[in-house]
């Protein structure tokens, strides 16, 4: 037998991944439309676009991959590209999240170290609480009024169903902390709430059964979100089960109606991820002072801190740091904020 010659051919190549250099770099998306997320729900998000009619739909939209799991809540400002038009079947995606300018958290108790988000970018947050049928709970308002400050929202309380008791009372309570205060019966005139959220994001916040979707079904009269009464132990039942910014009418066609978010009622406002400098540093007058108050101070005064610095004021500033040290009791303690 002759012996077989070999040549090329016989040399066997495995192939490769080809010559194709790989890139890390992300595309920039120029022609991307920004806007704020309204809605969430599911893994999808409703983005209203910047400059589109009122009764333009929200583009529906899913997270880019590149955001990973990275958290998109409603207020957030974002970057779109795609199918923007809103329409039945079609989806964007949100490829870019900017940064926000406030944040409003909560967390499930004090011990949970897992922060929630319940709204980004709000100017304000709307503290909605009844004087009677449910009772108020300062507790409550004082934990929310921590989350404001915390998150740099400026608070503002609303009491209703002042045609049931005299809100006065329950008002005074946070006048040394200069927290704005409108009061609205069930069928008084909404001006007042109105010259608050004109032109603003503002979060609503409350128990349920306050009355805080009839609040928003009469700033909003095409929000149609649900509402309920209060069951006979005088706890609200659950009747908005999703955060929703809505936009509010604009009558005299300004261009800047205002936004409000309707969030779920809620039993619990946990704060494990405040501490107490952080409360203080919302008021010009205190933070300072604070500064020369001993390593570790709690700032509650006597007998826990018998050197704290906040104990030298005076005057108005005096009796500010007394209504401070109630909140920062308050965030020591789940004591009556639990509904």
């Amino acid at each position: 037998m002759a012996r077989r010659r070999y040549d090329e051919s016989d040399v066997k190549v495995r192939p490769g991944r080809g010559s194709r250099p790989r890139t890390k770099d992300r595309p920039t998306h120029r022609d991307a439309e920004t806007g704020m997320v309204v809605t969430k729900d599911r893994g999808r998000w409703g983005v209203v676009l910047d400059g589109a009619a009122p009764d333009t739909p929200p583009a529906i939209c899913m997270r880019a991959r590149e955001l990973g799991r990275t958290p998109v809540v409603v207020g957030d400002r974002v970057a779109v590209v795609g199918d923007t038009s809103g329409r039945d079947g079609t989806l964007a995606r949100i490829v870019r999240l900017e940064e926000r300018r406030t944040v409003l958290r909560r967390t499930a108790d004090d011990t949970d170290p897992y922060e929630r988000i319940v709204v980004a970018n709000a100017d304000q947050l709307l503290i909605v609480t009844a004087v009677a049928d449910p009772p108020p709970r300062s507790g409550f308002v004082e934990r929310a009024l921590i989350a404001a400050y915390a998150g740099g929202l400026t608070p503002v309380l609303c009491l209703t169903k002042s045609d049931l008791a005299d809100p006065s009372d329950f008002a005074s309570e946070f006048t040394d902390l200069d927290v704005k205060v409108i009061v609205c019966g069930r069928d008084d005139p909404l001006d007042p709430v109105e010259e608050v959220v004109r032109g603003h994001l503002t979060a609503l916040i409350g128990h349920s059964g306050v009355g805080k979707s009839t609040l928003v079904n009469r700033l909003v009269p095409d929000a149609d979100r649900a509402t309920g009464a209060v069951s006979g132990v005088g706890k609200g039942r659950h009747t908005s089960t999703q955060s929703v910014v809505l936009r509010l009418p604009d009558p005299s066609d300004t261009g800047k109606p205002g936004w409000i978010v309707d969030t779920p009622g809620i039993r619990s406002f946990g704060l494990a991820h405040v501490d107490p400098d952080t409360v203080i540093d919302a008021f010009e007058d205190l933070r300072d002072v604070i500064a020369d108050c001993p390593r570790g101070c709690s700032h509650l005064g006597p007998p826990s801190d018998p050197e704290c610095a906040l104990d030298r004021l005076t005057g108005a500033s005096a009796r500010r740091v007394t209504a401070v040290r109630t909140l920062l009791g308050a965030l020591r303690t789940n004591n009556d904020w639990e509904l």
